[in-house]
């Protein structure tokens, strides 16, 4: 294609996108709240995750082991779990830890410390805090650390309970699993249904915007001009109205971020969204202006050969 002729498709949409300020104005401000919805899509998938992963690392399988359990034969059992890929970590609370959490934590009930200084020595269990890498894989641990403890030939087992056995435990664990799976999936379907209607709209303007030339797409049509020739001003033009609405995307989300980042940091575990967006800057004006520009130039060439007939 000669340069003359591009030189002349960019003036013709830029003339059209200046010609008609209206209709410029009212297509960029739907693009922009297009764009806008792309972009509180993103933020609210970081939130949406971190909050889902907040839930998942309150989660944890508790392995008990007797008072008189040695510390050597704990330990064994812990590295043994720390080697299980599904195992995300592995805290060991000695019998000493365990009573100094216990002391800290009834500091102000003198009667239960009074109880307990009574019976003259400790008695509290050391135990495994074991978190795996998904709330599913839990009974697998489970099985595994008591498999363990039947394995010790010749020994006494050394394991009291664990936790995934106790039914109160098992009955939150599942409810857990279904509160993570529930919003997941509710969100992913927001998310489609906001993106679609928003696309939809913008859509739409764009087809009423290059409604408003027909008649002078059918008068080049009846000079001769090609079908890329009268599509590319309105190509151009739709992408116009994309870089401009994802600039001002881009600066709106800036306060707006800084705004709700101390909140969003305080509530959805510990995800400041003005920190993520600055991170992220560069990612974003690639996932804006990308996502304006394309839909301006694909919502144009659809409109023009759907509902113009070229």
């Amino acid at each position: 294609m000669k340069l003359v002729t591009l030189k002349r498709i960019f003036r013709a949409g830029l003339m059209s996108f200046w010609r008609g300020a209206f209709v410029s104005v009212a297509s960029i401000l739907v693009m922009t709240v297009t764009l806008f919805t792309v972009g509180v899509t993103v933020f609210a998938g970081v939130i949406l995750g971190s909050g889902l992963q907040e839930l998942r690392n309150k989660a944890d399988v508790s392995v008990y082991f007797l008072t008189d359990a040695p510390e050597e034969r704990i330990l064994e059992i812990q590295d043994l779990l720390e080697a299980r890929p599904e195992v995300l970590s592995v805290d060991y609370v000695s019998r000493e830890e365990a009573l100094a959490q216990f002391r800290e934590r009834y500091k102000d009930d003198q009667l239960t410390l009074q109880a307990l200084d009574e019976l003259g020595e400790n008695p509290l269990q050391a135990s495994l805090q074991v978190q795996a890498q998904d709330i599913s894989q839990y009974e697998a641990i489970a099985e595994f650390a008591r498999g363990q403890d039947a394995l010790e030939g010749g020994e006494a087992p050394i394991i009291d309970k664990i936790s995934f056995y106790d039914e109160n435990y098992r009955t939150a664990l599942a409810r857990l699993q279904g509160i993570i799976d529930s919003a997941g999936q509710l969100g992913f379907f927001v998310i489609l249904v906001l993106i679609g209607t928003t696309i939809a709209i913008s859509f739409n303007t764009l087809r009423l915007a290059i409604y408003t030339s027909r008649d002078e797409i059918h008068v080049m049509r009846l000079v001769g001009a090609g079908s890329f020739y009268i599509r590319a001003p309105f190509m151009i033009e739709g992408m116009l109205y994309g870089l401009t609405a994802g600039v001002i995307t881009l600066l709106l989300f800036y306060p707006l971020t800084y705004w709700l980042g101390g909140a969003t940091a305080d509530f959805f575990g510990g995800v400041n969204v003005f920190h993520y967006y600055l991170r992220n800057f560069v990612w974003f004006v690639c996932l804006i202006l990308g996502t304006g520009v394309a839909l301006g130039a694909v919502s144009s060439f659809l409109a023009v050969r759907r509902y113009l007939k070229i």
